[in-house]
């Protein structure tokens, strides 16, 4: 059984800290992963929104970057507070210890509820949202046994199974994660359920803005963070090309466990569950399934990567030239590329070469990819 004591140790955000943080998450072009390697360089989040305009310009932008003022942080950090939550940075005691670990984990998440609930190890339960009366039972078995063993049951408030996931482990502890703002949580039928989870000491996370409405292409983002936060996933009842199949890839990029529950091959709704059954994972038919796979994961030194914690020491590194500018660039195309290729292609260091694509990155040119890949943005 999970240790279900103390949170996890952190180190606080100071108020001035945490606007900055916000202020430079929600800049334009500036995802975690660029996030990350501009604190990494120029020590602080408050540097760093002072250099943002000219590194768009060296990176090739023509117009003003839209930087995140002061006043519209400070109001978001009002609207948050009036609505009961708070922002959690990544260094601090109440963000979810397995997000630390991913790539490019959120560097400030968007939290409502007990913390703790949020920091114990939990299990991902995924799956249709048009599902079958045998599967919302099985999902509802699956997280009350498992929540009883003191995991957290992590899922997205979507109809079908992940409500059944969510409403099964109230007593036990559930986090869903939204693909909007706290503050717009869809489907609006399960708002009813939200003020449960509330009730119940549960925990609502999103990386995207108070008033954003979810949009299609945001849900898997979502999916990413119940991914991110779970030592292991259970897809109940999934199509092909469900947002279900979506988070069990990130899973296993995540080097997650995978877990299918078989279905009927005449069941439209079992037919991504049992393919992921051929690709590998893991077939189970009852928690101890679950149990007896996740259970040597969880250990008090389980590794916690991703920590930025200010001030950290930037690199001293000098401006690279025009023509590394153009080297870099022109090596870059519309097919992804890794680190290495570059640094072959072009013969320049990996400082300069990671100062150079940062640029990039600002001023608009260049995609980010799983695995630390990188493409040039076509202007065509």
């Amino acid at each position: 059984m999970p240790d279900d004591g103390a949170r996890p140790s952190g180190m606080p955000l100071s108020e001035k800290q945490k606007i900055a943080w916000l202020r430079l998450i929600r800049s334009e072009n500036i995802g975690p992963a660029t996030f990350r390697q501009l604190i990494n360089h120029f020590g602080s989040a408050e540097k760093a929104l002072d250099a943002l305009p000219d590194l768009s310009r060296r990176g090739g932008s023509t117009r003003n970057l839209h930087i995140t003022t002061l006043n519209e942080a400070e109001r978001e950090l009002e609207i948050a507070q009036r609505f009961g939550a708070r922002f959690v940075g990544i260094g601090e005691a109440d963000y979810p210890p397995a997000l630390k670990e991913i790539d490019a984990a959120p560097p400030l998440i968007a939290m409502r509820g007990d913390g703790r609930t949020a920091t114990r190890p939990s299990i991902g339960i995924v799956g249709s949202r048009n599902a079958s009366i045998n599967g919302v039972k099985f999902a509802a078995m699956m997280a009350r046994d498992c929540g009883r063993e003191g995991y957290t049951i992590a899922s997205g408030l979507a109809r079908g199974i992940d409500a059944a996931a969510h409403r099964a482990s109230l007593a036990t502890g559930t986090v869903a994660m939204l693909a909007g703002g706290l503050d717009r949580p869809y489907p609006p039928e399960n708002f009813s359920l939200l003020d449960e989870i509330y009730a119940n000491g549960g925990v609502t996370i999103s990386e995207m803005p108070f008033g954003w409405e979810p949009r299609a292409r945001d849900f898997p983002r979502r999916n990413r963070l119940i991914a991110g936060v779970s030592l292991g996933v259970i897809i109940v009842e999934a199509a092909q090309r469900s947002g279900s199949l979506i988070t069990a890839r990130l899973a296993g990029d995540f080097g997650r466990l995978v877990f299918a529950v078989p279905g009927s091959p005449l069941d439209t709704r079992c037919q991504g569950t049992n393919g992921l059954i051929k690709d590998g994972a893991t077939l189970i038919t009852e928690a101890k399934d679950v149990l007896d796979a996740i259970s040597p994961l969880v250990a008090p030194d389980l590794p916690l990567f991703g920590h930025i914690n200010e001030p950290v020491q930037h690199s001293d590194i000098s401006e690279p030239r025009d023509d590394d500018r153009s080297l870099v660039a022109n090596a870059l195309g519309p097919s992804p590329v890794e680190m290495d290729d570059i640094i072959r292609h072009t013969g320049l260091s990996a400082s300069a070469i990671m100062l150079v694509l940062l640029e990039l990155d600002i001023a608009g040119r260049i995609q980010r990819h799983a695995g630390g890949k990188i493409s040039l943005i076509s202007n065509g």
